[in-house]
Formats: structure tokens, C-alpha cells, sequence
């Protein structure tokens, strides 16, 4: 599929643009995008009652935690379905629905959970350690639950007594509750469960500051208060409707007429316009995330098969890949694509992540020695690379930068464009050569890591299959002590950097539009407004 003709002439303006941002390389250093409004700022009272209407810009899949696989169907979940543990503005684990922090036996094996006391589900069924085994276990046994790989190292979870759950691991696990503080952490009314089995997505019941009422697929969510919620005194919103706006223009254009008060992922091309409304502001969040270049290096026949030869270009020759990298600025990218909005790094673990060591460093672009390597890789010119992307035009406008790039070291990339699921489909299959994809970041590294570049990982699209890369964040998630790990994890992204399995461009910096009589909203680097305490000003 290739770009359209409207796009394709959009586009024609980008060697201007391009040429206008220079032609210096990268610092390695992460631009940090401009002053952005923080939500968690904004504490002025807020009346009760309304209805909030917010734009997301994708429809979710199944509002089921145990098969969900969306960034926009975690935003409603984070809204509807209370997990063990969560995190605050500063990032820390904190509990939810437990009442502190696991206690975690000396060698890691044994995790003891205390529970909150007195609460109920959204159906008024009570919310105790018999419903979190039943959830835990439906995440990590179900053949069809997408939280297995989350939960792999519990080999059993043990009831103690009504307020206490004990996990048995097989290994210890360092990560485990930041998982548990996101959908394989999501306790479900074992009601609802028992009626619903399989279709629980439909009509889901958790305990939260809202309850699901109903969804028009691709239209819109409508979530209500809940009653039965332990601090339903702090919910102020007696509805939240969720609007299905996938073009980020009309997104903003609502947002400006009034129809929703919230636009959740402005593209950077729209922030500016949304900022210069009176009545409009613009909050961001986000970071952990990343989205960059992934190219196919062993995934032959599917992300968690074994490794095989592929057959093109870049897959062969690690030289042409260290030339591919080095033809591309990724300063001038943000600037270019992005209007400067995204933070700019090399690396999946963010830059401010105490698991990150300090001597990690990106490579400037260097045109001359992408030339050089392409020479020396005995490669007959151009070489030819096939580079798949989503169909928006944004990801569109990001292929045609990569294309001019690389063009002036020696390749010639050809851009194809697929719907977005379309393209993840290729990524796991394997069906591929070049992809451009990005994933929505997890607090604790190892939900950057796993599965995404060690070995058949169901995310490691790439394929990479490399002992230097597998064993050291192996031995990270096992180790307690965050110096230790920022060490092992330094080891294993040096290799993947060598190896090229994927070229990362940035991490994501999302960014909420709302009408300024909206206050309340939490927004966290993890990208998922939070409503419970939101609500309209007096």
C-alpha cells in the first residue's frame, strides 16, 4: 500500500523543512521538549457532578485486562478497573488495592500481598484474597490471557487468609509489582467472571472510581459513578464518556468547539494551535515509552519461533545497519516530524530511570562513515530496503525523513504503509523488513526489555536472539539491589546497540488537551489520565 497522492504532495515540503534544521548530528543528549502545563498541578476546587467527554484516539480492544493489548483501552481501564499497585507523579510504586508494598521473603521466591479491607466491586460483590487468586490465576493461566508472559515467574498463588494473598515464584522477580501495578495487577469481580467466562470484555466489572454502563463499538465508551467505590466521596464526575476520534485534527477541532472538555495523544502537530486557545490548555505526560526503527534481523518464521536466516539486505550485513543508523539525525527528526516535542534518546530505558547507568551514549549522525560502511560492505548500490509504516500521516511524514536520510549514504528506501494493526500483525509474524513501531513503556525496565529484544520474546519483532542481550536482563529482574541492575541492563543495551535489532528514535511525550474549567485530572509519565478526583470548576 502506498502513501496517498494528498500525503505524497504534504510531503514535498519536508527538504525544505529538513534543510532548515541543519545538517549537524545528534548531541546523544535528549532534547526535553518545551514547558508543558503539569496536571498534578492544578488543585482548584471542582464542583460535583457532569459529565466529562473525552476524546481517545483509537478504539480500545476488549475491555477485558486479561486479553487487553491497547494503550487507549488502559486509559479506560485506569479509570474503571483498580489494580493491586499503581504509581504516583514521581513514578514510585505505591498500592492500590493492596495496602503497602509486597513483603518479599529473603530469596525472592515467596511475595505476601496485604489486602484493603471493606471494599467492593462495582457489582457490589466484596473484594477480597479468594477474588485476587481468581483474577491472578485467570492472568496467568488462561490460554488466551496476554498477561502470561507478565506473571511467569508465579507458579502458584496461595489464599492466607480473607486479606492476604501469598505468590509463589519460581525465580525471584524483581519486577513483579510494577506488573502488578498495571492490567496483570487488575482484580475482577469473580461474579462477573463466572457469568461472563470468556466474554467478561463485554460488560466488565472491577472495582474503581467508575463503573462500565455501555460501549458503541468504534463510537464511544460511557463509564458511570460508582456507588459501591471505598472513596466514592472523592469522585466528584458522575460520567465519563469516552469519544472514538481517531484523526488527531478533528480531535483538536473538537476540542476547540467544546463537544469533549479532554483530547487524550495530541500529535505534536496540533499542540501548538491547542495552546493558543483561550479557553483550551495543554498538560503532558508520558516518557517511558519509546518508538523507533525495527529491523528484521531473525524473525523468519514469528517473534516466538526459533531464529532464521532472513534474506534482505540490512538482516545480512551488520555493517549496512551501523550505516542505516548513522545516516539518520535524530535531532532533526524530533524537529522535523514532531515540532521538537518528543525526548530524543538512542536507548529503551529512559534517561531518567534509576535503572539506567550514566555512560550510555548515542551516536552523532556521520554521513561520511554510513558512506564508508556501505562501500566496505561489498552491498551493490543503492541498496534496497523495504520500510513498512503505519498509515497516519504522521508516521508517514517520519518515512519519508528516514527515506531522504538514508538515500545520501547509499540506500533507497521504498515506504509501504499498512493500517496500524496490520502492521503489528507483520511485526510478529515476522513478515517484514524494516518497521516502524514504538511501545507505550512500563515503570520498571524489564517491561521495556522482555519480550521485546531477548530471545522469542512475543514483541521482539526484530528477532534478536543474542546470550549478551538475554542473560544480563535475565539476572537484572532477579536482583534487588537498583545499582546492580542499572549495571546488567548497561550490558545488555551496549550489545543490542551493537547488534541494531532496532534503532531507537525517542521516547514518547503524550500530550492532553483540555478546556481550562476542567481541574482534577492526574497525568503521569505512564501517559493514563486519571479522572477520580477530576471534575468541573465551581
Amino acid at each position: 500500500m502506498r502513501p496517498s497522492p494528498r500525503l505524497v504532495a504534504a510531503l514535498a515540503v519536508l527538504p525544505l523543512a529538513l534543510a532548515a534544521c541543519g545538517g549537524g548530528g545528534s548531541s546523544g543528549t535528549p532534547a526535553a521538549p518545551p514547558s508543558i502545563a503539569d496536571a498534578s498541578a492544578d488543585n482548584r476546587p471542582v464542583k460535583a457532578g457532569g459529565t466529562l467527554n473525552v476524546a481517545l484516539s483509537a478504539d480500545p480492544d476488549a475491555l477485558d485486562p486479561s486479553i487487553s493489548t491497547t494503550l487507549v483501552g488502559r486509559e479506560v481501564f485506569a479509570n474503571m478497573c483498580e489494580k493491586l499497585f499503581d504509581i504516583d507523579a514521581q513514578s514510585n510504586l505505591v498500592p492500590q488495592l493492596a495496602t503497602a508494598l509486597p513483603d518479599v521473603s529473603g530469596d525472592g521466591k515467596e511475595v505476601t500481598i496485604k489486602l484493603r479491607e471493606g471494599v467492593k466491586f462495582n457489582d457490589g460483590t466484596a473484594f477480597d484474597a479468594e477474588a485476587v487468586k481468581k483474577s491472578l490465576d485467570r492472568h496467568r493461566t488462561w490460554e488466551k490471557s496476554a498477561r502470561q508472559a507478565d506473571l511467569a515467574a508465579v507458579s502458584k498463588v496461595t489464599v492466607v487468609d480473607p486479606t492476604t494473598v501469598k505468590l509463589t515464584l519460581t525465580q525471584a522477580f524483581t519486577p513483579l509489582t510494577a506488573q502488578l501495578a498495571d492490567r496483570a495487577g487488575m482484580i475482577m469481580s469473580p461474579k462477573a467472571l463466572d457469568a461472563a467466562n470468556d466474554n467478561f470484555g463485554a460488560s466488565p466489572v472491577c472495582v474503581g472510581p467508575f463503573k462500565f454502563a455501555s460501549r458503541t463499538s468504534g463510537s464511544q465508551i460511557t463509564l458511570e459513578k460508582a456507588p459501591d467505590y471505598y472513596d466514592a466521596a472523592k469522585v466528584k464526575l458522575d460520567k465519563l464518556v469516552y469519544k472514538i476520534i481517531v484523526d488527531p485534527n478533528v480531535r483538536a477541532a473538537n476540542l476547540k468547539s467544546g463537544d469533549v472538555q479532554v483530547g487524550d495523544n495530541l500529535a505534536t502537530t496540533t499542540v501548538k494551535g491547542v495552546q493558543g486557545d483561550p479557553n483550551l490548555k495543554v498538560v503532558s505526560g508520558g516518557g517511558l515509552g519509546y518508538y523507533g526503527i525495527t529491523i528484521n534481523t531473525g524473525n523468519a518464521g514469528g517473534s516466538t519461533e526459533k531464529p532464521g536466516t532472513v534474506n534482505t539486505a540490512l538482516a545480512k550485513s551488520p555493517q549496512l545497519r551501523e550505516a542505516f543508523e548513522l545516516a539518520l539525525d535524530r535531532d532533526v527528526i524530533n524537529k522535523t516530524v514532531y515540532n521538537g516535542l518528543h525526548e530524543v534518546d538512542c536507548f529503551p530505558v529512559p534517561v531518567d530511570s534509576p535503572y539506567r547507568a550514566k555512560d550510555l551514549r548515542c551516536p552523532t549522525r556521520d554521513l561520511a562513515k554510513a558512506k564508508q560502511l556501505v562501500q566496505a560492505s561489498g552491498a551493490q548500490t543503492p541498496v534496497p530496503v523495504t520500510l513498512t509504516s503505519p498509515n497516519d500521516a504522521t508516521n508517514v511524514r517520519l518515512a519519508q525523513v528516514i527515506q531522504q536520510m538514508t538515500k545520501e549514504a547509499g540506500f533507497n528506501v521504498n515506504v509501504q504503509t499498512a493500517e496500524f494493526v496490520s502492521t503489528l500483525e507483520q511485526g510478529k509474524s515476522g513478515k517484514f523488513d524494516v518497521l516502524l513501531n514504538g511501545w507505550s513503556g512500563r515503570v520498571d525496565p524489564d517491561g521495556n526489555l522482555t519480550n521485546l529484544i531477548t530471545s522469542r520474546g512475543s514483541n521482539n519483532y526484530s528477532g534478536m536472539s543474542d546470550p549478551g542481550i538475554d542473560d544480563p536482563i535475565k539476572q537484572a529482574a532477579a536482583e534487588s539491589d537498583p545499582a546492580k541492575r542499572a549495571e546488567l541492563y548497561a550490558g545488555a543495551l551496549k550489545k543490542a546497540a551493537e547488534v541494531r535489532g532496532v534503532l531507537y528514535l525517542y521516547h514518547n511525550k503524550y500530550y492532553l488537551g483540555m478546556s481550562k474549567n476542567v481541574a482534577g485530572v492526574q497525568y503521569f509519565k505512564d501517559g493514563l489520565p486519571r479522572f477520580v478526583t477530576a471534575g468541573f470548576t465551581a
